[in-house]
């Protein structure tokens, strides 16, 4: 069967909907959604055979994945990584908004993606869809960009044509507009000698 392709409005995201959204995570469901910058590919990050398929779509080995984690905001981030104060600060001055930090990963981030990195990005974007679906959710989703074969474009925007290339590989295919080309600003956060490891979207002077 094709995934579902739900609309949604970033401005004013319908309840009933995120709720239909996160029932299907919570039983295994692999979903495409906005952000405030690409669309993402992502799962419930306790489901284990869910990131086990995210892997296998993106064409990468389980074990060797890059996932990072999108949060409604920082209130649970102890939970996932060791943060600073000085990282937290920066965190809270830029996010929401089109940042990934990469912190060191707290003890139970292995064991929920089956990977021995020791590190965690972390996503709070600027986009109510993602948001209130973790919201509803009370944990994270992983999220990786949906890539485009086309090496100039790099990254699909169109929701349609999203879901024509992926509607037998995901279950849900939410269309919340048009979606950006630049993906969001790595910053390495992993001590207080920050570090930006990949311009994007977001602009900061550290």
């Amino acid at each position: 069967m094709p995934a579902e392709f739900i609309k949604l409005y970033p401005e004013n995201p319908d309840q009933r909907r995120i709720e239909h959204i996160v029932k299907a995570l919570r039983d295994g469901a692999v979903i495409i959604y906005p952000t405030d910058t690409i669309y993402g590919m992502g799962c419930d990050i306790h489901n284990a055979r869910a990131v086990e398929r995210v892997a296998r779509i993106k064409g990468i080995k389980p074990t060797k994945n890059d996932f990072s984690f999108i949060c409604y905001d920082l209130s649970h981030i102890a939970d996932y990584a060791r943060v600073s104060n000085q990282a937290f600060k920066l965190m809270k001055k830029l996010l929401p908004g089109p940042f990934t930090f990469i912190l060191e990963a707290s003890g139970s981030v292995p064991k929920l993606l089956n990977t021995n990195k020791k590190t965690v990005g972390i996503r709070v974007p600027d986009n109510n869809i993602p948001r209130q679906i973790v919201h509803e959710l009370d944990h994270p989703i992983i999220t990786t960009s949906i890539r485009d074969e086309d090496e100039v474009i790099e990254y699909s925007t169109d929701p349609e044509l999203i879901f024509e290339k992926f509607q037998h590989q995901v279950d849900i295919v939410i269309d919340g507009g048009y979606g950006g080309n630049v993906a969001s600003t790595i910053i390495d956060a992993t001590d207080d000698d920050f570090t930006i490891i990949r311009q994007g979207l977001g602009e900061v002077l550290l």
